[in-house]
Protein backbone atom coordinates (compact mmCIF):
# COMPACT_ATOMS: atom_id res chain seq x y z
CA UNK A 1 0.00 0.00 0.00
CA UNK A 2 2.63 2.67 0.53
CA UNK A 3 4.72 1.50 -2.27
CA UNK A 4 1.16 2.38 -4.04
CA UNK A 5 1.03 5.68 -2.45
CA UNK A 6 4.13 7.03 -3.87
CA UNK A 7 3.66 5.49 -7.47
CA UNK A 8 2.29 3.17 -10.05
CA UNK A 9 2.82 -0.19 -10.94
CA UNK A 10 3.74 -1.17 -14.03
CA UNK A 11 0.02 -2.98 -13.87
CA UNK A 12 -1.85 -0.25 -13.75
CA UNK A 13 0.22 1.64 -15.83
CA UNK A 14 -0.76 -0.84 -18.54
CA UNK A 15 -4.18 -0.17 -17.58
CA UNK A 16 -4.29 3.35 -17.63
CA UNK A 17 -2.59 3.14 -21.45
CA UNK A 18 -4.35 0.19 -22.53
CA UNK A 19 -7.84 1.84 -23.69
CA UNK A 20 -5.68 4.33 -25.97
CA UNK A 21 -2.61 1.61 -27.25
CA UNK A 22 -4.87 -1.83 -27.08
CA UNK A 23 -1.19 -3.90 -28.31
CA UNK A 24 0.77 -2.09 -25.38
CA UNK A 25 1.92 -4.93 -23.10
CA UNK A 26 4.64 -5.26 -20.14
CA UNK A 27 7.12 -6.58 -22.08
CA UNK A 28 6.83 -3.16 -24.18
CA UNK A 29 6.85 -0.68 -21.12
CA UNK A 30 10.01 -3.10 -19.89
CA UNK A 31 11.73 -2.55 -23.54
CA UNK A 32 10.72 1.49 -23.67
CA UNK A 33 12.08 1.78 -20.16
CA UNK A 34 15.60 -0.39 -21.42
CA UNK A 35 16.17 1.70 -24.22
CA UNK A 36 16.26 4.93 -21.85
CA UNK A 37 12.70 6.75 -22.88
CA UNK A 38 11.35 6.24 -19.01
CA UNK A 39 12.85 5.72 -16.23
CA UNK A 40 10.73 4.70 -13.13
CA UNK A 41 11.89 4.48 -10.03
CA UNK A 42 12.30 1.44 -7.97
CA UNK A 43 10.78 0.12 -4.64
CA UNK A 44 13.04 -1.19 -2.04
CA UNK A 45 11.28 -4.69 -3.60
CA UNK A 46 12.42 -3.67 -6.71
CA UNK A 47 9.29 -3.17 -8.05
CA UNK A 48 8.64 -0.72 -10.24
CA UNK A 49 7.32 2.74 -9.50
CA UNK A 50 5.97 5.58 -12.29
CA UNK A 51 4.60 9.07 -11.89
CA UNK A 52 2.29 11.05 -13.27
CA UNK A 53 5.10 12.55 -15.26
CA UNK A 54 6.22 9.15 -16.72
CA UNK A 55 2.67 8.05 -18.03
CA UNK A 56 2.51 11.69 -19.89
CA UNK A 57 5.90 10.41 -21.44
CA UNK A 58 4.90 7.03 -22.11
CA UNK A 59 1.81 8.72 -23.95
CA UNK A 60 3.60 11.13 -25.97
CA UNK A 61 6.51 7.87 -26.99
CA UNK A 62 3.71 5.63 -27.79
CA UNK A 63 1.78 8.16 -29.87
CA UNK A 64 4.74 9.56 -32.04
CA UNK A 65 5.51 5.79 -32.76
CA UNK A 66 1.59 4.94 -33.67
CA UNK A 67 0.64 8.09 -35.28
CA UNK A 68 4.16 9.66 -36.82
CA UNK A 69 5.67 6.62 -37.12
CA UNK A 70 8.75 7.72 -35.32
CA UNK A 71 11.84 5.66 -35.27
CA UNK A 72 13.16 5.54 -31.05
CA UNK A 73 16.06 7.47 -32.26
CA UNK A 74 13.84 10.62 -33.19
CA UNK A 75 11.49 10.13 -30.19
CA UNK A 76 14.37 10.34 -27.91
CA UNK A 77 15.95 13.55 -29.05
CA UNK A 78 12.20 14.83 -29.38
CA UNK A 79 11.94 13.87 -25.41
CA UNK A 80 15.79 15.24 -24.41
CA UNK A 81 14.37 18.45 -26.72
CA UNK A 82 11.17 18.99 -24.27
CA UNK A 83 13.75 17.83 -21.40
CA UNK A 84 15.78 21.08 -21.75
CA UNK A 85 12.83 22.97 -22.36
CA UNK A 86 12.54 23.21 -26.18
CA UNK A 87 9.40 22.45 -28.36
CA UNK A 88 10.18 19.52 -30.17
CA UNK A 89 9.78 19.20 -34.26
CA UNK A 90 6.82 18.07 -34.96
CA UNK A 91 7.98 15.63 -37.72
CA UNK A 92 11.14 14.08 -38.82
CA UNK A 93 12.31 16.52 -41.76
CA UNK A 94 15.12 17.53 -39.49
CA UNK A 95 13.92 20.51 -38.52
CA UNK A 96 15.80 21.57 -35.51
CA UNK A 97 13.72 21.78 -31.67
CA UNK A 98 12.35 25.38 -31.43
CA UNK A 99 12.90 27.57 -28.29
CA UNK A 100 9.73 28.33 -27.28
CA UNK A 101 8.74 31.98 -27.30
CA UNK A 102 9.25 33.54 -24.07
CA UNK A 103 6.05 35.17 -21.94
CA UNK A 104 6.60 38.77 -21.00
CA UNK A 105 8.21 38.88 -17.53
CA UNK A 106 5.48 40.39 -14.81
CA UNK A 107 7.87 41.84 -12.95
CA UNK A 108 9.23 44.08 -15.46
CA UNK A 109 7.13 47.36 -16.20
CA UNK A 110 5.93 47.89 -19.79
CA UNK A 111 6.90 51.46 -21.31
CA UNK A 112 3.84 52.44 -21.51
CA UNK A 113 4.07 52.24 -17.49
CA UNK A 114 7.49 53.82 -17.13
CA UNK A 115 5.98 56.68 -19.20
CA UNK A 116 2.88 57.33 -17.70
CA UNK A 117 2.52 60.25 -15.26
CA UNK A 118 2.86 60.52 -11.71
CA UNK A 119 -0.93 58.92 -10.72
CA UNK A 120 -0.31 59.86 -6.96
CA UNK A 121 0.93 62.86 -5.06
CA UNK A 122 1.77 62.15 -1.10
CA UNK A 123 2.18 64.10 1.92
CA UNK A 124 5.25 62.67 4.34
CA UNK A 125 2.93 60.94 6.50
CA UNK A 126 0.66 59.69 3.70
CA UNK A 127 3.61 57.92 2.25
CA UNK A 128 5.44 56.70 5.55
CA UNK A 129 1.54 54.70 6.31
CA UNK A 130 0.98 53.48 3.11
CA UNK A 131 4.63 52.19 3.16
CA UNK A 132 4.47 51.33 7.25
CA UNK A 133 7.88 53.24 7.41
CA UNK A 134 8.50 55.13 10.44
CA UNK A 135 10.64 58.53 10.89
CA UNK A 136 13.87 57.33 10.94
CA UNK A 137 13.71 54.84 7.88
CA UNK A 138 12.15 57.76 6.33
CA UNK A 139 14.64 60.28 6.94
CA UNK A 140 17.49 57.96 6.32
CA UNK A 141 15.88 57.40 2.96
CA UNK A 142 15.46 61.08 2.51
CA UNK A 143 18.94 61.42 3.79
CA UNK A 144 20.61 58.56 1.01
CA UNK A 145 18.19 60.75 -1.89
CA UNK A 146 16.46 57.51 -2.31
CA UNK A 147 12.73 59.52 -1.38
CA UNK A 148 12.99 62.98 -3.05
CA UNK A 149 9.92 65.14 -3.35
CA UNK A 150 8.09 67.00 -6.15
CA UNK A 151 8.47 70.71 -6.23
CA UNK A 152 5.60 70.71 -4.44
CA UNK A 153 6.58 68.73 -1.16
CA UNK A 154 4.63 65.62 -2.10
CA UNK A 155 5.80 61.93 -3.44
CA UNK A 156 4.68 59.92 -6.29
CA UNK A 157 3.59 57.02 -6.99
CA UNK A 158 6.96 55.53 -8.05
CA UNK A 159 8.64 56.86 -4.59
CA UNK A 160 5.82 54.45 -3.21
CA UNK A 161 7.70 51.94 -4.36
CA UNK A 162 10.82 52.96 -3.40
CA UNK A 163 9.44 53.50 0.15
CA UNK A 164 7.54 49.83 0.22
CA UNK A 165 10.41 48.01 -1.30
CA UNK A 166 12.88 49.86 1.58
CA UNK A 167 10.48 48.87 4.49
CA UNK A 168 10.16 45.42 3.28
CA UNK A 169 13.90 45.18 3.10
CA UNK A 170 14.49 46.97 6.83
CA UNK A 171 12.65 43.68 7.99
CA UNK A 172 15.81 41.73 6.80
CA UNK A 173 18.01 44.32 8.44
CA UNK A 174 19.25 46.06 5.37
CA UNK A 175 19.27 49.97 6.49
CA UNK A 176 18.43 52.91 3.98
CA UNK A 177 22.73 53.47 3.39
CA UNK A 178 22.82 49.65 2.33
CA UNK A 179 20.27 50.61 -0.59
CA UNK A 180 22.59 53.77 -2.07
CA UNK A 181 23.64 51.48 -4.85
CA UNK A 182 20.57 50.87 -6.33
CA UNK A 183 19.78 54.83 -6.47
CA UNK A 184 23.47 54.20 -8.42
CA UNK A 185 22.73 52.05 -10.36
CA UNK A 186 19.52 53.76 -11.28
CA UNK A 187 20.70 56.66 -12.27
CA UNK A 188 23.50 55.44 -14.61
CA UNK A 189 20.92 53.19 -15.98
CA UNK A 190 18.92 56.00 -17.09
CA UNK A 191 21.97 58.25 -17.60
CA UNK A 192 23.07 55.70 -20.80
CA UNK A 193 19.30 55.17 -22.15
CA UNK A 194 20.12 59.30 -22.32
CA UNK A 195 23.03 59.15 -23.62
CA UNK A 196 21.25 56.70 -26.46
CA UNK A 197 18.30 58.09 -27.37
CA UNK A 198 19.49 61.64 -26.83
CA UNK A 199 21.23 61.66 -30.10
CA UNK A 200 18.67 59.62 -31.94
CA UNK A 201 16.16 61.76 -32.28
CA UNK A 202 18.82 64.62 -32.51
CA UNK A 203 19.35 62.89 -35.40
CA UNK A 204 17.08 63.85 -38.74
CA UNK A 205 14.01 65.07 -36.54
CA UNK A 206 13.98 62.14 -34.58
CA UNK A 207 12.68 58.63 -35.38
CA UNK A 208 9.54 58.76 -38.58
CA UNK A 209 6.60 58.24 -35.70
CA UNK A 210 7.88 61.07 -32.94
CA UNK A 211 7.69 58.61 -30.55
CA UNK A 212 10.13 59.03 -27.52
CA UNK A 213 11.86 55.65 -26.96
CA UNK A 214 13.20 56.44 -24.16
CA UNK A 215 10.43 54.48 -21.88
CA UNK A 216 10.82 51.42 -24.24
CA UNK A 217 14.57 51.31 -24.19
CA UNK A 218 14.44 51.36 -20.10
CA UNK A 219 11.80 48.33 -20.36
CA UNK A 220 14.93 46.15 -21.94
CA UNK A 221 17.12 47.18 -19.62
CA UNK A 222 15.06 46.59 -16.87
CA UNK A 223 14.16 43.19 -18.01
CA UNK A 224 18.23 42.51 -18.64
CA UNK A 225 18.30 43.53 -15.18
CA UNK A 226 15.92 40.96 -14.02
CA UNK A 227 17.33 38.03 -16.11
CA UNK A 228 20.91 38.95 -14.87
CA UNK A 229 20.14 38.14 -11.63
CA UNK A 230 17.75 35.65 -12.37
CA UNK A 231 20.89 34.02 -13.59
CA UNK A 232 23.21 34.86 -10.57
CA UNK A 233 21.14 33.57 -8.07
CA UNK A 234 20.98 30.10 -10.01
CA UNK A 235 24.17 30.29 -10.27
CA UNK A 236 24.82 30.66 -6.64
Amino acid sequence: MAARRRGLSIGLVLERLQGEFPDLTISKLRFLETEGLVAPERAPSGYRLYTEEDVRRLRYVLTAQRDRFWPLKVIRDALDAMDRGLTPATDTSGERPAVPTAAADPDVPAAATLAAPPSLRLTEAELMGAAALDEAMFQALRGFHLLRPDATGHYDDAALGVARAAAALAAYGVEARHLRPFRTAAEREVGLVQQIVVPALASAGGRASGADPTAEVLHHCLALHAALVRAELRRG
